[in-house]
């Protein structure tokens, strides 16, 4: 299967890809989210066959696109692989949204720790990155978001220890 990426800037000029990751480095709380779409509006796509994923860097106070990735055409049955390369892809998002996904992808998802949610048929992007920064502001968040910042910020007080110790000159 071929996976094609590609980079959509949609304001303010271009960006490096390293400007980028400084930038998802410095929103805090901030997430990843993912939508299986193919017109980068509505969500069409079931998971496993979704020909494309659009992936948003989502903070309380902004979304933006970070990739817009597509696949090649794959039938609904059979070819288990094809989760391997949209697995990979995904890696540090906390939740892909899409309008329906098997039980082995669920499985595979949970334990990447990437949360899925099936909506309807044509939902609407926008509506759920609202939801989405909402929570991340401190509104009502769902259990899986609270528990994706939890990890985050795990993740980030472990790196900060480690730097600390390495600074000390600490070694094993």
């Amino acid at each position: 299967m071929a996976l094609r990426r590609h980079l959509r800037i949609l304001t303010g000029g271009t960006k490096s890809s390293q400007d980028t990751q400084d930038e998802e480095q410095n929103m805090t709380p901030s997430i990843k989210a993912a939508f299986a779409t193919s017109d980068r509006h509505k969500i069409d796509q079931h998971f496993g066959t979704a020909n494309a994923v659009l992936i948003y860097a989502v903070t309380a106070e902004q979304a933006s696109v970070v990739e817009f990735a597509q696949f090649g055409d794959l039938d609904q049955d059979g070819h288990e692989d094809k989760l391997a390369a949209k697995l990979a892809l995904l890696q540090g998002c906390a939740v892909v949204y899409c309008q329906a996904v098997g039980g082995s992808a669920i499985q595979q998802l949970l334990a990447a720790g990437i949360q899925p949610i099936r909506v309807e048929a044509g939902t609407a992007i926008a509506p759920l990155l609202a939801e989405l920064q909402a929570g991340l502001a401190g509104g009502q968040a769902p259990a899986w978001l609270s528990r994706a910042i939890n990890r985050q910020r795990q993740a980030e007080s472990a790196e900060e220890r480690f730097t600390m110790m390495e600074a000390e000159g600490w070694r094993e």
